[in-house]
């Protein structure tokens, strides 16, 4: 056998989770090169498979033995190794002898601490077939497993029942086992095509031995793509075009081995549904791909991946349809009940729905939003009676037929229900867009009073929960606090919706009728939105010490806080960037170190040298440019504009003694420094940017 060889791990279990499979195979991938190259065993490329009944890798290119170490022990020092006659201390002795060696073979080591006795020793590496069994076991319990299982009478934990182990290392078996399974040569194909075992000659024959044989397709990223393929010509010949969501096709991918597309119809009297129910019918509960038309409308058929290649492929496609046929007649009858029933009925049904045993019921919250969404409506110019209307009704779909079995519908199906219900159409659309963004790069809300209600209901989840002391800690946020924060954040920044949070957080707390516990918290929300901020600028490529510099100015408007923190990161494009930070971190270090200065004016009488006149003047004239500019909160510009100040503030600061003995210069001279310091910082705080 040669030093290198290509090993093939598969491990063979009963059906795996479908929604785990690939996150399974790729951990297990992970965990074994990772415990390779801990090992000291080199590779080259590595390739991970899956399908329902099994997890594999093959490994190109493993050294299939360590290599030999050098391995040096030191012993005493030579001063404590011997005594004055010459002989070896008991420590000496007993060192030589743990070595398995005598006194004499033991040689020295030289130090600039001085000099040891040392025993070198050739370390002779473990082979890969020795080490393999403990490496493999090792990664099948570090798997992310959330539930494990127990089968027959072992005490063997894993996902799924393990069937079979097969190891190779290039085309010789590695006999050892591996959670009570003995590894061998062989696995097996396809559950109904091929379920006898099938044997595999040479690791790198693998794949094509599974697919020419096994009618398998181990290759998850080949199957899915022939599913996607199949789906996009079948939907193209039905004159449509495939619905395909990613996470539904990871989940098919994962549910067959050969997958075989087909067409299947449904009666075209339930496109009467809106779409969404529809698309989630057949998406969640059946696995199927919906088709759209030219025009995006629905068509009254549906793609399905079978997983065998049927002899009789139209009996599998009439089993599918008459599948289909009771979800959307059940479908239907919720939909023909909650129009029959109406959306504004449901609001007495929200007394009786707790939303958090401290906060009260549905109907309660929704009162403290209405509350909310009133104080927003003026300076959001929204329509008070309508923003009192959506805070009322959002959250009666959720007591519907529909979004009790459709749960990923809310929002969507009070849209739906308003509209049928003559609501206002602003109504309606809020309803629908308040529960934006439900996830991180989701859309946001596009009209106004959605943006106001989603602000209402964000703010108040924030100041409910914190109020009773359910703060997230760790790892753990059951209320989905910090979404519900970006949330927040990126609706007011992105839909440059310009509001006060502090203002904001009074306002929610005053929607409480005990107000006393939530105010004690609003500085605890308000440290938490700006830590949330910072993640925010973190993800989006902008640097702490950016973020600090806008932080230390204590603006409590995100659309505000943006736009200074957008200047800053354009401003430190400039050349005079660095040195003007320099600058002012030295202004701000000088006058923390000198007394108070009473009088910030600057006495032009007391100006002497040319450096500090020159700045005087420069900076009376930056202030006339650039205080229009901040008012107009043009912040980029007036940073731009402020970088014309570096020439001048360097030859101060080269020409001029600041802290001299005339105690009436000096403080003209830390006057003239605190009105720089000071036009920076109605912009930023500069001196925290790092170089």
């Amino acid at each position: 056998m040669s030093n290198k060889q290509d090993l093939l791990i598969e491990i063979g279990t009963e059906e795996l989770p479908p929604t785990s499979l690939k996150r399974l195979a790729t951990a297990l991938h992970d965990e074994i090169c990772s415990s390779l190259k801990e090992h000291d065993l080199n590779f080259a490329e590595t390739k991970w498979y899956a399908t329902p009944r099994r997890l594999a890798l093959i490994i190109n290119q493993l050294d299939m033995n360590q290599a030999d170490k050098q391995q040096q022990r030191r012993g005493p020092a030579l001063s404590a190794a011997f005594d004055d006659a010459g002989k070896p201390t008991r420590a000496t002795e007993g060192f030589a002898g743990s070595c398995g060696v005598t006194v004499e073979e033991l040689t020295q080591l030289e130090t600039e601490k001085g000099i040891w006795l040392v025993f070198d020793t050739l370390v002779k590496g473990k082979q890969t077939q020795e080490l393999i069994q403990n490496i493999i076991e090792t990664a099948l319990k570090r798997l992310p497993i959330a539930k494990r299982m127990r089968w027959g009478n072992n005490e063997v934990e894993f996902v799924r029942p393990i069937k079979w182990i097969l190891l190779l290392s290039g085309n010789q078996t590695i006999d050892c086992e591996i959670m009570g399974i003995k590894s061998g040569n062989q696995t097996y194909g396809h559950r109904f095509h091929h379920p006898q075992p099938i044997t595999i000659k040479q690791a790198d024959s693998y794949v094509e031995t599974l697919k020419q044989n096994g009618k398998v397709l181990a290759d998850f990223s080949e199957r899915q793509n022939l599913i996607q393929t199949q789906v996009e010509a079948i939907a193209k010949k039905n004159n449509g075009s495939a619905v395909i969501d990613p996470e539904l096709l990871d989940e098919v991918t994962a549910l067959v081995e050969w997958p075989v597309s087909f067409v299947g119809n449904f009666n075209p009297d339930f496109l009467r549904l809106p779409k969404e129910v529809l698309i989630a019918s057949m998406q969640d509960h059946q696995k199927y791909f919906p088709v759209l038309d030219k025009e995006g409308k629905l068509l009254a058929c549906f793609i399905s991946v079978a997983n065998i290649e049927s002899k009789e492929p139209d009996l599998i496609k009439q089993g599918n349809e008459r599948v289909i046929q009771p979800r959307l007649s059940d479908a239907a009858f919720f939909w023909d009940r909650d129009l029959k029933n109406g959306l504004a009925k449901q609001i007495e049904g929200l007394k009786k729905v707790v939303y958090q045993k401290e906060l009260g019921s549905l109907y309660e919250r929704s009162e403290r939003l209405g509350y909310i969404v009133s104080g927003l409506a003026k300076s959001l110019d929204v329509d008070l009676k309508h923003a009192k209307r959506a805070a009322e009704l959002c959250f009666c779909d959720l007591l519907t037929e529909m979004v009790f079995e459709f749960p990923e519908l809310q929002g969507t199906m009070g849209r739906y229900y308003a509209e049928a219900d003559g609501e206002n159409t602003d109504v309606a659309i809020a309803l629908e867009e308040y529960y934006l963004p439900r996830f991180a790069g989701d859309n946001l809300p596009s009209a106004t009073l959605g943006q106001c209600l989603a602000i209402s209901e964000k703010i108040d989840a924030l100041t409910g929960i914190f109020s009773i002391g359910k703060v997230p800690t760790g790892d753990k946020d059951p209320f989905g606090l910090r979404r519900s924060a970006i949330g927040l954040l990126r609706i007011i920044i992105e839909c440059q919706t310009d509001i006060d949070l502090k203002e904001l957080l009074e306002l929610a707390v005053d929607s409480y009728p005990d107000k006393s516990k939530a105010h004690k918290c609003i500085d605890d929300i308000y440290i938490f939105l700006m830590e949330r901020l910072r993640r925010y600028y973190y993800d989006e490529g902008v640097s702490n010490d950016t973020f600090e510099s806008v932080l230390a100015i204590n603006t409590s408007r995100p659309l505000d806080f943006h736009q200074r923190l957008m200047a800053v990161t354009e401003f430190r494009k400039l050349a005079e960037a660095e040195s003007l930070a320099a600058a002012n971190k030295r202004i701000s270090n000088i006058l923390k170190k000198s007394e108070h200065i009473e009088n910030s004016i600057i006495d032009s009488n007391l100006l002497t040298e040319d450096s500090e006149i020159k700045l005087a003047g420069l900076l009376k004239e930056y202030k006339e440019k650039v205080t229009p500019m901040i008012n107009n909160r043009d912040y980029k510009s007036a940073l731009t504009e402020l970088a014309g100040l570096r020439e001048s503030v360097d030859s101060f600061f080269d020409n001029v003694m600041v802290m001299c003995d005339d105690p009436k210069l000096k403080a003209n001279r830390l006057a003239l420094l605190e009105n720089v310091s000071a036009l920076f910082l109605k912009i930023a705080d500069i001196s925290k940017l790092q170089g």
